[in-house]
């Protein structure tokens, strides 16, 4: 057993995959409500890693893997982007042989290792009671794997793509949107004043709410989306008359990273592929702007329209949380404490339909959250429909 000193009981935390504002709030969320129940709260570092690369040795220096959290840390870093505890891809059930860490590789020598018996034993070895991952659905996947392996794990969804299912929000969806508005406003200047196509892409694996619901706020006049395999020509014609219409003589679209050309596939930088199985995506903005400048002439008399091309990338999710991203992190550290202090586990925080609640972790694995083709997005005029907003959840398209 670690020489950690224990009260009431301990707690784990800690934040995986791509990094949103919001994550500090919600460490805070759960250490404030923990420490004043009488609990200490443990932070791993570097998602899954830190659990991952514990020595389980009373004299070895583990700062590196985690951390005593107090209330002094987490309200210095609460109103920050970003994750303090950092973060990574890391999937203990499918570490490679080159990522296996070196006290453990005489033990595990297969190409791919479950490192999950370690995991488990390290955080017996801290007196780790119950575990609160803070991540998307590959991140929460491995919480789900460790809730059956029959430890306590209450989940929190984060990811700006707002994809994790049974969740109508996912911490970092609002401050993404924001800042694709923010961002995109900024741009018209430029396409503006040379009468060109504006095409900027946005994130988006597998879901395209990050094209969607800025676009339906009026940042762009078209988005394509992963649901639906586009007619780059259709989009051309649409940007061309949209242009026309334009007083300022210039229009735009909004492409997600996972969106894909009618009878094509998805866009990789290359084959390597991250512990999930996922590669990494990168290209369809460049190749939407090079096309939709090819095949304008045919839609605008012979004439060739420019482009303002553009990822958003990073720029989208660093920096500081707007206040719904301030807001629903310590709500759903709270809720997960509550849970916690009822002895309740399993459990997903989530919102749906304006209220707070939890479900079953299974359901992060058992179902995908996906835009509604059919309800959400006409496919002739590439962009958001609606019949009516009435009785629909804040951000339109729930889980």
């Amino acid at each position: 057993m670690a020489n950690i000193n224990t009260k009431k009981g301990v707690i784990g935390i800690l934040t995986g995959g791509g990094d949103v504002p919001g994550l500090n709030p919600a460490i805070r969320g759960v250490t404030i409500r923990a420490l004043h129940e009488g609990y200490q709260v443990i932070g791993f570092r570097h998602g899954w890693a830190g659990l991952v690369d514990m020595v389980r040795e009373k004299d070895y220096d583990n700062s590196d893997n985690f951390l005593v959290l107090t209330q002094e840390v987490v309200d210095r870093a609460a109103r920050t982007g970003g994750t303090f505890l950092h973060s990574s891809r890391t999937n203990p059930g499918r570490v490679s042989k080159s990522n296996v860490p070196a006290h453990l590789k005489d033990t595990f020598t297969a190409e791919k290792n479950d490192l999950t018996s370690e995991v488990l034993r390290n955080l017996g070895w801290l007196g780790i009671d119950t575990l609160i991952p803070i991540g998307g659905d590959d991140t929460l996947s491995y919480g789900v794997r460790l809730h059956k392996e029959g430890f306590k794990v209450i989940a929190i969804p984060k990811t700006m793509d707002n994809d994790v299912p049974g969740t109508d929000y996912c911490i970092g969806f609002s401050t993404c949107v924001t800042r694709t508005l923010q961002l995109v406003n900024d741009l018209r200047t430029s396409a503006g004043s040379h009468e060109r196509f504006m095409v900027i892409e946005v994130f988006g694996r597998y879901a395209g709410y990050t094209a969607m619901l800025p676009t339906m706020a009026g940042a762009a006049n078209r988005c394509v989306i992963p649901e639906y395999r586009f007619d780059i020509e259709r989009l051309t014609e649409l940007l061309v008359n949209d242009r026309n219409k334009n007083p300022s003589r210039y229009s735009t679209v909004l492409v997600s990273e996972g969106a894909m050309f009618e009878g094509g596939e998805m866009i990789f930088e290359g084959e390597t592929a991250d512990a999930y199985g996922h590669k990494k995506l990168g290209g369809i903005g460049d190749i939407v702007s090079d096309k939709v400048k090819e095949l304008s002439k045919k839609f605008n008399n012979g004439k060739t329209i420019e482009v303002v091309n553009q990822k958003l990338g990073y720029l989208a999710r660093c920096g500081d949380p707007d206040v719904v991203d301030s807001i629903v992190p310590m709500a759903y550290g709270n809720i997960a404490l509550e849970l916690l202090l009822k002895g309740i586990h399993g459990r997903l925080v989530v919102l749906h339909n304006g209220s707070y609640g939890n479900i079953p972790i299974e359901t992060i694995t058992s179902t995908k959250k996906i835009v509604d083709i059919q309800e959400h997005y006409n496919t002739v005029r590439l962009r958001p429909q609606f019949s009516s907003f009435e009785a629909k959840p804040l951000f339109l398209m729930g889980s």
